[in-house]
Order: C-alpha cells, then sequence, then structure tokens
C-alpha cells in the first residue's frame, strides 16, 4: 500500500483555482507565524513547532476543507459551516472551514487561524 506523505500526490491533478487556494492559505498562515506542512495519508497537517493546528482535508474541485481543532465550542461565528465535538474526546471540537475563494480567509478566519497556532 502506497503512502501518501509527499505533498505533490495531494496537488497533483488539483485544478488552478484549488492550487490558488491551497497556496493563499499556507501563505496567509505563513505571514501570521511559522508554520510546516505535514503531509499525512489522507490529509494535509499544518503545525506550528510542537503540534499540528489545522489539517486540510479536502482539496475539492473549486475549494479546500479546512479543519480547525479547538478545546472548546466557537458557535459564534461565520466561516464555520460545521463544529463537531471528537466522539470520546470531551476536550476536541472540530471546527470545518471551506474556502471557496481567497476573501474567504478575512479577519475572522484570520482570527481563528491565529488562535489555533497560539492554543
Amino acid at each position: 500500500m502506497e503512502l501518501h506523505n509527499d505533498l505533490s500526490a495531494f496537488l497533483s491533478g488539483k485544478s488552478e483555482q484549488t492550487l490558488s487556494l491551497f497556496n493563499h492559505f499556507i501563505s496567509e498562515y505563513q505571514k501570521l507565524a511559522p508554520v510546516t506542512i505535514h503531509p499525512a495519508k489522507t490529509m494535509i497537517g499544518i503545525a506550528n513547532s510542537h503540534r499540528r493546528i489545522a489539517w486540510i482535508t479536502q482539496l475539492g474541485k473549486n475549494f479546500i476543507h479546512v479543519v480547525f481543532p479547538f478545546k472548546q465550542e466557537y458557535p459564534d461565528n461565520l466561516c464555520f459551516q460545521k463544529i463537531a465535538q471528537v466522539p470520546g474526546d470531551s476536550q476536541q471540537f472540530n471546527h470545518h472551514f471551506r474556502m471557496y475563494n481567497v476573501d474567504d480567509v478575512n479577519e475572522e478566519v484570520l482570527k481563528f487561524m491565529r488562535m489555533a497556532y497560539e492554543q
């Protein structure tokens, strides 16, 4: 079984729109703080110096899907399409963000990106 631990395996064959969104999201994170990219078998991890702070779980035809794990729910927002508590883990709430345009990384999203980095 082939392990997809190479970033190029995730990005291969993706639309220009999707690649542009991916590159913009990573670039915006790099402006906030130093992050590293960690391709795994089924998703791309984004990490600070000591842990994963977000996951890109899907590179669609015209979007990227990002999950931010927080220790509490942040229901008062306009950017997350879903918030779900991880089963069996009372300390993790996954916040799902779907990015269709570079403008989707607005002040609200940047605030949550910063929070994920700092927690």
